[in-house]
């Protein structure tokens, strides 16, 4: 894993992240050493995957604070493709889930300048403390949701796949790729995606056969119609 992070490594398989320094390693090698990593959990629900690789990070001394570790596994799991066994043996994926990390954004006001009594300005600091215990101690880390679901033997298109998510799988697509997974987009969930190239196509060109007008005699080698 030491070497791999010294070269260009695309694909990390990781099988059975059973173990905490396991755990701390499958963390380590999706952030700097590969494209994306491959793994194997048990966990029965997203949730559930999140707060068991959170406590193998926490129990390998990676991390001291929770938060923290939480983060780091969030950014980290971008699809859960869970599969389960039924008690006929038969093995299928019962859905997909895609990890959406909540961005912390800064949501405190500085209208307590604008107040002109001490009863206002309490207030608004009020409002602001009250905006910081809320992150401090029910911060949401991240969203998830079911992007496919297995229904009565059929796959069920449940909820479109993140911008975010999209850009990144379309930058990692060769051209022929890129025009099935468009189409894919467009079909099932209406979602256009306009490229760069696509982009630059739509701003206003000079046309080529736009040429200026000249004044004076007409060149010798001019053709009269």
């Amino acid at each position: 894993m030491d070497v791999q992070k010294k070269t260009d490594g695309s694909v990390n398989i990781i099988g059975e992240v059973a173990t905490d320094p396991v755990a701390s390693w499958m963390i380590q090698s999706a952030q700097v050493a590969s494209k994306f990593t491959l793994f194997t959990h048990h966990a029965k629900t997203f949730p559930d995957l999140v707060t068991a690789l959170r406590n193998s990070m926490l129990r390998a001394g990676v991390f001291k604070d929770e938060k923290t570790a939480e983060e780091q596994v969030v950014q980290v799991l971008n699809f859960d493709i869970h599969l389960v066994k039924d008690f006929r043996g038969r093995r299928y994926i019962e859905r997909v889930t895609e990890c959406i990390p909540v961005e912390d954004k800064n949501e405190y006001t500085f209208d307590h300048r604008k107040e002109k009594t001490l009863e206002g300005k309490m207030d608004k600091f009020i409002d602001n403390a009250t905006v910081f215990f809320t992150k401090s101690t029910n911060r949401e880390l991240f969203k998830h949701r079911n992007v496919l679901e297995y229904h009565d033997g059929t796959y069920i298109l449940t909820n479109p796949i993140s911008e975010h998510n999209i850009k990144e799988m379309r930058n990692n697509m060769d051209d022929s790729d890129v025009a099935g997974f468009d189409d894919f987009l467009q079909r099932n969930w209406g979602i256009k995606v306009t490229s760069e190239r696509d982009e630059k196509e739509e701003t206003p060109t000079v046309q080529a056969n736009a040429e200026p007008k000249k004044r004076g005699r007409k060149p010798k080698n001019a053709v009269q119609a």
